[in-house]
């Protein structure tokens, strides 16, 4: 399987890339600086930046037929919906949301004129869960949510698949990268550290790496039989069971007490 994979400098990327290598895929491993790359063992590496749609384009083009597309790339700012800077917003919406949408754009009707491909986006529980401090990072999951739904219904029927993953809480880069900056010296300092010390506890033997997230991600390229969102993660399992069994009221009760959330 021949498979492109966005945002391979760090994290699940480049986890991702290892692992389909490992299994004796073709993996073309892409970043904005192809230099992050170097280091990287699979059969292509290129500069692909998901904000730029030229970038796109000549990516797509040096790359060839592919079967399947990895949408990996994103970025986060934790920070109160208040006073969260516009340009902040626009600039994560340009990489989650729209990366993904200007990727699938460029390689779906090849993979519809072929009648096979796969394409992975990359969701979130909060995706489908909205958290405290992570607004405009869970609205640009959650579209990334019912824009691969459309798809799904729309590509199927040519043969391709679409599949939405949904981690919980990992340990990555993006995890920690600029985390608190939109927060400290707000009034909503009290609460980051309550949800840090309750989400963290749906981890007891603390966050695991990006290696179980690349593991889901190749068996979900591997099997045609995978359903359309596949949750990651035990605290995944347990926010999107109990979000998808409860209504609105019984759900936030159950967060409060699970998190120990006293905001």
């Amino acid at each position: 399987m021949r498979i492109l994979i966005t945002g391979c400098s760090t994290g699940f990327g480049r986890a991702t890339a290892v692992e389909a290598t490992r299994r004796g895929h073709e993996v073309i491993a892409t970043a904005r600086d192809v230099a992050t790359l170097d280091d990287l063992d699979v059969a292509e590496r290129l500069s692909l930046d998901v904000t730029d749609r030229a970038s796109i384009t000549a990516a797509v083009a040096q790359a060839g037929r592919l079967d399947a597309l990895v949408n990996n790339a994103g970025v986060d700012r934790h920070g109160p919906v208040e006073s969260y800077p516009e340009d902040v917003a626009q600039w994560v919406m340009d990489t989650n949301f729209w990366g993904t949408f200007r990727m699938t754009t460029a390689v779906a009707p090849a993979m519809r004129a072929q009648g096979s491909g796969v394409i992975v986006n990359m969701s979130s529980v909060q995706g489908r869960v909205g958290t405290p401090l992570g607004g405009v990072y869970s609205a640009s999951k959650a579209a990334i949510e019912s824009y691969s739904e459309s798809a799904h219904f729309e590509l199927s029927h040519f043969g391709v698949r679409m599949v939405v993953v949904q981690p919980g809480y990992f340990d990555t880069p993006m995890a920690t990268k600029g985390s608190d900056e939109l927060i400290e010296g707000t009034v909503y300092e009290e609460l980051a550290a309550q949800w840090s010390s309750g989400s963290d506890s749906l981890n007891p033997a603390g966050r695991p790496g990006p290696d179980v997230v690349a593991t889901a991600i190749v068996d979900a390229l591997e099997d045609p039989e995978t359903p359309l969102r596949v949750p990651v993660g035990n605290d995944a399992v347990m926010v999107l069971g109990a979000r998808g069994s409860m209504d609105d009221v019984a759900f936030e009760a159950v967060m409060r007490g699970t998190l120990n959330l006293t905001w």
